[in-house]
């Protein structure tokens, strides 16, 4: 492979509006640290300070994080009883959901609705549409991917994450869980093609990388410094999930963390460290986000 002479990465944050604490970690990676681009769950708890703080913070790009499974939905139940319970959740079971996505038409018909809901009540923030991604990649899934394509085209954002990434430099730095990984990569290799062929005539903008996907639940420091000193190609994207959690005096609540917890304000730590920072600057890594990849 040619020599890159130029990197450019989307550093991007996952469940915006999920939560305070994951807004707080959000915009404090963004402002003290290499954020440069986030996805909002239009449908989190804490989605109306997420917008508020997106509007201080207009620097920031904001993509939508669409939700199909583990979360709730825009439409009531009785809009979508095939999708979501009584209290407009959607199942926790991806396997189970996806199965029913792809085989039920009318499953079929109420995702095209509910996906629809959510880039609306996007649009209705006024803030400017960064990217399309979803929760858990299910927007890789032929059913969504067909709806997110079709509605990205209609509201105007012709860039998606496409979650493709190196399965031999990811098994490099750690190869635990060798054939989980290996057979993840393979799937997603495949749904990636199949999604980059149907993008192009659209004219869709999509980063060659996504850096994430094969260490999910493991992104720390020591990966990001890592996977920059690795970049492949010349327009990549690198997501985490930060959280910052406090105790009832306000300081960092480290000790009082559950795994989950801990693990989310270690990738906040991994956003605002110096030597991730420092290491940019050296490799000459030019940050962005996926409005700025559409005009270069």
């Amino acid at each position: 492979m040619p020599k890159v002479e130029t990197h450019r990465l989307i550093v991007n944050a996952d469940d915006f509006g999920a939560s305070e604490e994951v807004n707080e970690a959000i915009i404090r990676a963004h402002r003290e640290g290499v954020l440069t681009s986030t996805s909002l769950m239009v449908t989190g708890e804490a989605f109306d300070q997420a917008v508020a703080l997106a509007r201080e913070n207009p620097r920031l790009a904001i993509g939508i994080h669409l939700v199909t499974v583990m979360g709730s939905s825009v439409l009531s139940h009785d809009q979508i009883p095939t999708l979501v319970d009584h209290q407009g959740r959607f199942s926790n079971d991806p396997v189970s959901a996806g199965l029913k996505y792809f085989f039920s038409m009318r499953a079929r018909h109420e995702l095209r609705l509910e996906i629809n809901a959510q880039f609306e009540k996007f649009k209705a923030t006024g803030l400017p549409l960064s990217h399309i991604d979803g929760h858990l990649h299910l927007h890789v899934h032929p059913v969504i991917f067909k709806a997110a394509l079709e509605l990205g085209v209609g509201y105007g954002c012709r860039r998606m994450r496409v979650p493709v990434e190196e399965r031999a430099l990811a098994l490099q730095f750690d190869s635990s869980h060798l054939a989980l990984k290996t057979v993840h990569a393979l799937l997603f290799s495949a749904l990636g093609a199949y999604m980059k062929s149907k993008l192009k005539p659209y004219g869709y903008i999509v980063p060659e990388r996504v850096y994430g996907n094969l260490q999910s639940g493991k992104m720390n420091e020591d990966y990001f410094l890592y996977a920059l000193k690795h970049l492949q190609s010349a327009t990549s994207e690198i997501y985490f999930h930060p959280a910052v959690f406090r105790n009832e005096t306000g300081d960092s609540g480290e000790g009082q963390l559950d795994d989950q917890q801990r693990q989310l304000q270690v990738e906040f730590e991994a956003l605002t460290s110096p030597r991730v920072a420092e290491t940019i600057r050296t490799l000459g890594i030019k940050l962005t986000n996926y409005f700025e990849l559409e005009r270069a």
